[in-house]
């Protein structure tokens, strides 16, 4: 029988009473690992948290948690190699996406114990000036803000187990609340890994970070008001949890990351064989293949003039012809498979309902794959349907395949692309691609209000920028409407999720001792 990983609760590894679910190699489509949170003493783990982790943490300067962050980046840094192993295995993924993952959450991990160092000795954050409350400034309000006394609850999506597990905790252990986490079942094996190897390490005090591996059920239930929640994942999943008696009834402070269909709008005004057609092709192609398209952040839609509907459709045609999808192991392969044969069927299902309504302008489910079963590995080739008609569409605005599929659909005039690209409803991440710095600046403005974060790309960026789907820590992660409404990193504007906000009234010299 395969291995059963233990979970981290309560201060010790703990495994679970019941068989467990099975983790598979999507690729080979062997067992690998299971996992199970059957039996767990939930109550305990969380008060073991708040108490023992979050205490010890509170107990050090900002300065003194980012010494912590940086001793876990480096514990990673030096398990790196087996990390590449456990995500081709449970993640099928190639080696360039596996980076993104692994080195993407070690790196960010480094930006905050970087950013944490520059608060130095405080142990909360002033919010600005103090302000006179009664004449000649006898009496004052100054506020600030003090880390949250309760635990960070995350419950994370399944693609990325590394990086979705770093991008959150780095911020909440520099503010000093210890985590929970909560990786989703199919690839909760590197989660585990990682936290296992920081644990056995001792770099971090008691209860500071936990590992709860297997179903989710019971965990909500333990949230208590000072607690706060992330969760990443379906709309559906997120609507439960908004529902849930921890937020409507004891306002637990949560943060909702779902569904996103993110767009790319080419501006109008651009030549067929212009350098930015160009830039948007091989943008769209990498978006689409990238994790098998397996991101939250990946382009679903994209906007081009009418005029340039087919030659665009020819360029982006020709890059994802280049690509080629098998099992990852083999140097030869561009892209690997998705998470597990249960998401590439939710993938063909989503396919088949779009495809309803567009045509395939470029379908690779013809071709074969490399050193890989079609009938066991759970691959899924890039497929860019077209759209004529999207206003009378709404399927292209709605539905979000979350696998290598993306829509190309044109637009009259700029005014009609905008509204097109707000039918998302809300989403993480625009891109714009034109030249000129004014329409570029005005188009960035219109789409700030239904994207979180809004990517500007034109000939002079070419080789700079860092990608319409790369998640920076120094910039904002989130959207309003339908993508959840959530907002993590940021830089240090994140630490507010996990900060408690107050105002003190008093004296000048008790004001001017908070900071002593």
């Amino acid at each position: 029988m395969t291995e059963l990983l233990a979970n981290h609760v309560a201060g010790r590894w703990q495994t679970g009473s019941g068989a467990g679910s099975v983790l598979k190699d999507p690729v080979l489509g062997t067992a690998l690992v299971r996992v199970d949170a059957g039996g767990l003493d939930l109550a305990a783990a969380f008060a073991f948290a708040r108490e023992t982790g979050g205490k010890a943490l509170r107990a050090l300067s900002y300065a003194q948690r980012a010494q912590l962050l940086a001793k876990v980046a480096a514990v990673l840094q030096s398990n790196r190699d087996a990390y590449y192993d456990i995500s081709t295995a449970n993640s099928g993924t190639v080696k360039n996406d596996t980076a993104v993952d692994v080195d993407g959450g070690i790196y960010t991990l480094s930006q905050y114990a970087k950013w944490g160092t520059a608060l130095g000795s405080a142990r909360h954050l002033s919010d600005g000036a103090a302000v006179a409350l009664a004449k000649e400034g006898a009496f004052q309000s100054q506020h600030i803000q003090v880390p949250t006394q309760g635990v960070a609850l995350f419950i994370n999506a399944f693609n990325f187990p590394g990086w979705g597990l770093w991008e959150k905790a780095a911020p909440a252990l520099l503010s000093g609340v210890p985590v929970i986490i909560k990786p989703a079942t199919a690839t909760a094996w590197l989660t585990q890994r990682m936290v296992k190897d920081v644990v056995d390490a001792g770099v971090l005090p008691p209860g500071a970070l936990s590992i709860i591996c297997g179903s989710s059920a019971g965990l909500l239930d333990q949230l208590q008001p000072m607690d706060v929640m992330s969760f990443t994942g379906s709309a559906e999943t997120a609507a439960t949890i908004r529902a849930h008696s921890a937020i409507t009834r004891h306002s637990v402070r949560s943060n909702i990351e779902a569904d996103s269909v993110n767009c790319a709008l080419l501006l109008p005004g651009h030549a067929a064989d212009s350098e930015v057609v160009q830039l948007l092709a091989r943008e769209v192609a990498r978006e689409m293949t990238v994790k098998s398209g397996q991101k939250c952040t990946a382009i679903r839609r994209v906007l081009v003039p009418q005029a340039l509907y087919d030659s665009v459709a020819q360029a982006i045609g020709a890059q994802l012809a280049k690509v080629v999808v098998g099992n990852p192991r083999n140097e030869a392969v561009r892209m690997g498979s998705l998470v597990s044969r249960e998401q590439y069927a939710v993938v063909q299902q989503g396919l088949a309902q779009l495809l309803q309504h567009t045509t395939a302008l470029h379908d690779g489910r013809g071709k074969a794959l490399l050193d890989a079963d079609p009938a066991i590995a759970a691959c899924a080739q890039p497929v860019l349907l077209g759209c004529q008609d999207p206003d009378a569409t709404a399927s292209v605005h709605d539905i979000e395949v979350f696998g290598p599929v993306a829509a190309l659909m044109p637009y009259r005039n700029l005014e009609h692309a905008l509204a097109l690209a707000h039918r998302g409803q809300g989403s993480l991440a625009a891109s714009i691609y034109g030249e000129a710095p004014d329409a570029l600046a005005q188009a960035a403005i219109e789409l700030a209000a239904t994207h979180g974060r809004v990517h500007v790309v034109s000939s002079e960026v070419a080789k700079l920028h860092t990608g319409h789907g790369n998640v920076m820590p120094q910039s904002l992660h989130g959207g309003p409407g339908r993508a959840g409404g959530g907002a993590e990193l940021g830089g240090l504007r994140v630490l507010d999720f996990y900060h408690r906000k107050a105002a003190i009234q008093a004296q000048p010299s008790v004001q001017q001792a908070l900071d002593n």
